[in-house]
Parts: C-alpha cells; structure tokens; sequence
C-alpha cells in the first residue's frame, strides 16, 4: 500500500515539476533589456525630427527642379537618404533575417 501511495505522489509530482521547468525559461526571457529600451526611444526621436526635415528638403529641391538650378545627383542622394532613414527597421530586420540574428 505504501508503494502505491509513493507512485501515486510521484506522479502527480513529475508533470507539476515538468511544467514549472518549461515556463522557467519564459520567465528569464520576459526581461526588456536597457539597451533596446533606449534605442527605441532614441529611433522614435529622431524620427519626429526627420519628419519636417525630410518634408521641408523635398519642398528645397522641388523649388530648385522648378528653377533649373539643381544637379539630379542631390536628387536621388536625398530620396536614397529619406529611405535608407525611414526604411531602418526594416532594412535591419531584413539584414538580421539574412544572417539569422
């Protein structure tokens, strides 16, 4: 009887433990680290500072396309510039996918 009682209890024992072992690791990895904390903080903020830039350099070299006083290349630096900008997130989880980070 007293053997049946111990497997009894050691089966009601080991999916209890098994499950609390499983979800430990969850637990470690629920943690925001510091440094991703900040790095968002700072790519929001200078995405609210880029914005009217971005919008008033467009409004720049549209007036200086109308006056026939630019050189295409400022053009296209400036649009590979406010993609590149905007586009970070994705370019680096696209870059991070590559290389499987």
């Amino acid at each position: 009887m007293h053997a049946l009682r111990a497997r009894n209890a050691l089966t009601v024992r080991v999916p209890v433990v098994a499950s609390w072992l499983w979800t430990v690791p969850a637990l470690a990895w629920a943690q925001a680290s510091p440094f991703m904390t900040g790095a968002t903080a700072l790519q929001t903020n200078i995405l609210a500072w880029l914005t009217p830039i971005a919008v008033i350099l467009v409004m720049a070299l549209g007036a200086m396309a109308m006056a026939n006083r630019m050189s295409w290349g400022w053009c296209i630096g400036a649009i590979i510039g406010i993609a590149i900008a905007f586009g970070a997130p994705q370019i680096v989880a696209w870059v991070r996918g590559m290389f499987g980070v």
